[in-house]
């Protein structure tokens, strides 16, 4: 039996490590070179014509050149300072590309720059946004605006910008709050001696597919947005293939995601408006674009107009996107979080729980600890069901064993029987299976919210210093003691970050199969046996929050069953049960002293 243990072990490590390599590997490998094909192909066909939706709100793209450079070529530009914010707005149609997030730190060190959100359009990857009005069908993309020398756009010096198109004045004055929304103020004075025609405007772009794209099935990324209650989204790749999405409607905001980060434009909520997604497919690198164009408005002669509409760049902090969403009526504005399309609702609902915690003991995973109590309560009946089924079965293991020892030749008999034996002491060996299945869905929507919600990215708990990412000791480095990571080993470092949370979940795993009726099948018995092994290095790359959920779930788990089980008359040997997986079986022992 021990050669077979170990032969087994052996054998799903092969299984595990040649799955990386031989199928996962590949595939990955496959998709990168389908890319760089369409890629390609988007090359050589040359220039395309621009979708039939919003007209182009871009001034001409100039050589690109890094970041700095890039921001260094505007004419001018204005000052963005608040604590969460920095950057500056180009004076050259008024664009905002150079915007980062003072408190997102790129990685947790502490002296690591902060996240970027825009950057100028002749710079690599660029992102960036635009809102302003068209005056007698005028583009307006290259006009340059002026501005108070030295101005600096803060929570208390909101800046006003003019620029003239004959004898009409436009003026913009933008305004900041303490997060992540802009406000724009537009005021058109006609002063010529005939009505003039305004059509507001604004958009978010991206130029070519971020780098870094997760690409992943679970998260969306890319164009977005809201048009009178419906979301709208393509995906950049399909944006290629499928062409423009064009929706009109009143009341949404439109603009350009990723996971943790949302650039977008707010239209005025009681305007109606037309939102197009889009890609100018240019030759080499096509830019994406989330526009949206409003209904044109008349000025008259010697009159003015004002129109008021918003920008976003931040991050997607569920507690701020649903503030604006109270306070400025930006319709389902928090659906920029991806929520899900099955489970949104639970998703959203453990969020709200986390959120709640949260705000009373300070941790986020403190937090995951009482939202675990939380949904053990929830599911206490069927938990109690489920142990007092296994509690039973513990009890007529002598006689299903006489049974199978009786029809081992039959196996039908010996099937009838055992149901027969079930029925007499009012068995159910499903029940069992009610809390696990009762958790897949609970445990699908904590995954899906540790990963999307910005909330959670960078919060330490213990000696964990991100609920977000995997645990960040390993086994194979004697948690740190050792001068290497064994993540980075070709092929396999993958599996080996083996960690403490990873392990203390096997370990409860582990115990909580001894208090369960063994299989009367030796090959089940064998598996089982081996399912805590293959859930650590399962569990070992998922978050870290995820993980200690599973843990602390396993092990209330194991507290929960051995009490009712103690309750209704089950003999639990749980030391017993250990020693015995260690050596012989105390049947087999017996049998020896026997002879």
């Amino acid at each position: 039996m021990d050669r077979n243990l170990i032969l087994a072990l052996v054998l799903s490590m092969l299984i595990i490590f040649g799955y990386q390599a031989l199928i996962v590997g590949p595939k990955q490998k496959a998709w990168k070179e389908a890319e760089a094909a369409r890629q390609a192909a988007i090359e050589a066909q040359g220039p395309a014509t621009a979708s039939s939706g919003n007209p182009d709100i871009l001034a001409p793209s100039t050589a690109e050149v890094g970041r700095e450079e890039a921001l260094s070529t505007a004419p001018g530009r204005v000052l963005i300072k608040t604590d969460e914010l920095e950057g500056s707005i180009n004076l050259r149609g008024l664009v905002f590309d150079d915007l980062k997030l003072s408190e997102y730190k790129l990685t947790l060190d502490p002296d690591s720059p902060p996240m970027t959100l825009l950057s100028p359009r002749n710079s690599p990857n660029a992102q960036f946004m635009r809102s302003g009005l068209q005056i007698n069908g005028q583009p307006d993309a290259s006009v340059v605006w002026s501005a108070p020398q030295d101005a600096v756009l803060t929570l208390e010096t909101p800046v006003t910008f003019t620029r003239t198109q004959g004898d009409i004045e436009h003026e913009v004055t933008i305004s900041v709050d303490e997060h992540f929304m802009f406000t724009f103020t537009q005021t058109v004075r006609n002063e010529t001696d005939a009505p003039a025609t305004v059509q507001g405007y604004a958009g978010a772009f991206q130029k070519g597919i971020p780098p870094d794209l997760k690409n992943m099935m679970m998260l969306y990324e890319g164009p977005v947005g809201v048009v009178q209650g419906d979301i709208i989204d393509r995906k950049y790749k399909n944006v290629l293939k499928k062409g423009p999405v064009l929706k009109s409607g009143v009341g949404g905001w439109i603009g350009l995601t990723d996971k943790y980060k949302l650039a977008a434009v707010i239209p005025p909520q009681d305007m109606p408006f037309r939102a197009d997604i889009k890609s100018d497919n240019a030759a080499v690198t096509p830019t994406f674009q989330s526009t949206y164009l409003l209904d044109p408005q008349t000025v008259p002669a010697g009159g003015e107009l004002t129109m008021t509409s918003h920008l976003f760049g931040g991050a997607k902090e569920v507690k701020q996107l649903r503030e604006y969403e109270n306070n400025l009526g930006i319709d389902r504005f928090d659906e920029a979080v991806d929520w899900g399309n099955i489970l949104w609702l639970l998703t959203r609902g453990i969020f709200a729980v986390l959120s709640f915690f949260h705000g009373l003991v300070g941790n986020w995973g403190v937090a995951i600890l009482l939202l675990t109590l939380v949904i053990k309560a929830i599911l206490f009946p069927l938990a109690n069901l489920s142990y007092k089924s296994m509690a039973g079965m513990k009890k007529v293991q002598p006689e299903l064993k006489k049974v199978q020892e009786r029809y081992k030749d039959d196996k039908a008999k010996q099937q009838q029987e055992m149901m027969a034996l079930y029925k007499k002491y009012k068995i159910n060996p499903a029940a069992g299976c009610l809390p696990i299945l009762a958790q897949m869905p609970i445990f699908f929507a904590l995954y899906k919210t540790l990963f999307v919600t910005t909330e959670l990215r960078h919060e330490p708990f213990l000696y964990i210093k991100d609920l977000a990412e995997r645990d960040p000791t390993s086994i194979f480095n004697l948690f740190g003691l050792l001068p290497y990571d064994p993540l980075s080993v070709p092929v396999i470092g993958s599996f080996l970050g083996l960690g403490i949370l990873p392990l203390l979940m096997g370990a409860a795993m582990y115990v909580q199969t001894k208090l369960n009726p063994p299989p009367t099948d030796d090959t089940q018995k064998l598996i089982f046996g081996l399912m805590p092994l293959i859930f650590m290095f399962i569990f070992a790359p998922f978050a870290a929050g995820l993980v200690l959920y599973w843990f602390w779930n396993t092990f209330l788990s194991v507290l929960q069953q051995y009490v009712i089980m103690k309750r209704q008359g089950a003999d639990v040997d749980i030391l017993g049960n250990i020693k015995a997986s260690f050596g012989k079986s105390p049947d087999a022992a017996n049998e020896n002293k026997a002879k």
